[in-house]
């Protein structure tokens, strides 16, 4: 062979090898991440997500993708969103915030894996099977929000019981609204007290509902548990905060943003199990063979300057029963 050939034959070689060795590097795997509401207030959340998701050996930007869809709390773009991620041929389909992404999820594939944060009860909102068999290819984590509006209803009964009628706001378009207007009025009932449901969805009928409650001359305020009211918690404090209204929510983000007490799931520990369960399957576990998750870490939270703020004397019994009393 002349020398001339055998350059060119050596160099056409080597230039063939990176080509080779990117065409035999394993493609990263995409995580489909979609949620009704807005990016800003979960970003926390998302952090605790992606902490679980480390935890088993997943990095994004390293070993693995995200791609994020935010619904900005307008439900019909749901199911779009939904769609976009299938077609991106996501390795692991994640719902939040709320039932309807997971619905919109649903729909849109019965072959993705799908991993859901769900505030109702998956079974009797018709999600999974059962709750140890999810069954098909879908599982997740409970966090128990809905369940608990009776209870906050109760405590804050309990910090303010002069007030002679608590003032209940409801989002219409949750897909757990009917049974919340059911079991907080039950509710109501084993404490003798007098409530009177409010809706929202939007912030002007969030205004429109204050101003209501301030004709009705409602004593207490009872925030039900809805993924647009907690995109939406520093708008809502601001409001009870100037209508002078003691007021309970669901997380503690909202005490932590100047409201006055709060009581549920620990949110930022939910979507960090829900990380954990993704980081599962994308190494090849089954959803249907994964359970779905109760949550079991409740937080009860009193804000002591919002208390101030509206002249109330928080009972001792209250303070002593808090997990966090902020100062």
């Amino acid at each position: 062979m002349r020398r001339r050939e055998f350059i060119i034959l050596f160099g056409g070689a080597a230039g063939a090898w990176p080509l080779a060795a990117r065409a035999q590097q394993p493609v990263m795997p995409v995580i489909g991440f979609l949620s009704s509401v807005s990016p800003g207030p979960w970003a926390h959340l998302v952090a605790a997500f992606r902490q679980g998701l480390s935890e088993t050996g997943y990095v994004e930007g390293r070993n693995v993708a995200i791609e994020f869809r935010w619904a900005e709390g307008q439900y019909d773009r749901l199911p779009a969103l939904a769609a976009d991620l299938v077609a991106r041929q996501v390795a692991v389909l994640v719902a939040t915030g709320g039932t309807m992404p997971i619905r919109a999820a649903k729909a849109a594939t019965t072959k993705i894996p799908i991993v859901f944060t769900i505030g109702g009860d998956p079974v009797q909102l018709g999600i999974v099977a059962s709750l140890n068999r999810p069954g098909g290819n879908i599982t997740g984590v409970n966090v128990f929000t809905s369940e608990m509006d009776a209870k906050r209803l109760g405590l804050i009964h309990e910090m303010v019981p002069t007030a002679a009628l608590i003032a209940v706001l409801i989002n219409p378009k949750n897909p757990n609204a009917e049974t919340q207007s059911k079991d907080i009025p039950e509710a109501a009932r084993s404490v003798v007290q007098r409530i009177r449901i409010l809706t929202a969805t939007t912030e002007r009928e969030l205004d429109a509902a204050f101003k209501i409650m301030i004709e009705l001359g409602a004593g207490a305020l009872l925030v039900a548990a809805d993924p647009f009211f907690n995109s939406r918690r520093e708008y809502i404090v601001a409001l009870a905060a100037r209508h002078g209204i003691p007021a309970m929510y669901e997380q503690r983000e909202f005490a932590l943003a100047g409201g006055l007490m709060s009581y549920g799931t620990n949110l930022s520990h939910s979507y960090r199990q829900a990380g954990l369960y993704t980081g599962r399957v994308l190494k090849g576990e089954k959803p249907a063979d994964l359970p779905v998750v109760q949550s079991s870490k409740f937080e009860f939270v009193i804000n002591l300057n919002a208390a101030k703020a509206l002249g109330i004397d928080v009972p001792p019994s209250l303070s002593a029963r808090a997990d966090e009393v902020i100062e």
